[in-house]
């Protein structure tokens, strides 16, 4: 059985209506690799056993670790009760595991909170300078949907693309992603890609671009 941490939220931070940023202490020794995520629980008796993947969206040598979380209205469901914890609350964390990691320049394709595991990516190739050509194609229901829309911006500037399927008069391209889309907006299908969003979501567009060209051994999801 994987080892568990309990570490205790010490910041809340407001990101969009319906995402929050929770900071937490981190464990003397803990390590994961930017895109990893972990098993987390509420450490409270009646929530113990609820457990859901989240994805680390600090970076690895921060003095603490930070999940990203988007808060659904479900009465039952852990995020719900997300919503109403304050700094002081403890978490039950498992270690580190998860198939998607930065392996060279490319194209990450994220749906809603699927972007949570680029975050880090992100944040660490900022910081080691090497942002290069990598590109963000961010998919959301409306433009107050869009997480962390300004730091995505500040990073990659023209290379942040934007896609909003339910806001009528938005600035950004207003359909759902589909072939015709990446074969217009990607001009070398011969390079990195990197998924995540909802299972459905990811699934069109793993099969889109492996229709495109896409090298199957170069697509990196959560399997």
């Amino acid at each position: 059985m994987a080892e568990q941490f309990i570490v205790t939220v010490k910041e809340i931070i407001p990101r969009t209506h319906n995402v929050k940023t929770f900071r937490v202490t981190k464990p003397d020794g803990f390590s994961f690799v930017p895109g990893q995520a972990t098993d987390l629980s509420l450490n409270e008796k009646e929530w113990k056993e609820n457990k859901h993947p989240f994805t680390f969206t600090c970076l690895p040598d921060d003095d603490f670790l930070e999940f990203t979380i988007k808060l659904f209205d479900n009465p039952q469901g852990l995020t719900n009760k997300l919503k109403t914890i304050e700094p002081g609350a403890e978490f039950e964390i498992s270690d580190a595991w998860g198939a998607i990691e930065y392996k060279g320049e490319g194209v990450f394709i994220a749906g809603g909170a699927g972007v949570t595991p680029f975050i880090s990516i992100f944040k660490d190739l900022k910081r080691k300078n090497e942002i290069a050509n990598n590109v963000l194609i961010f998919s959301n229901k409306t433009e107050a949907d869009i997480i962390l829309k300004d730091e995505f911006k500040e990073m990659l500037g023209r290379n942040f693309i934007n896609v909003i399927t339910s806001q009528p008069g938005t600035e950004y391209y207003d359909k759902h992603i589909d072939k015709n889309f990446l074969e217009k907006e990607i001009k070398n299908f011969n390079q990195q890609f990197y998924v995540c969003g909802p299972d459905e979501f990811t699934k069109v567009m793993l099969d889109a671009l492996k229709d495109l060209g896409a090298d199957a051994n170069a697509l990196v999801f959560e399997k």
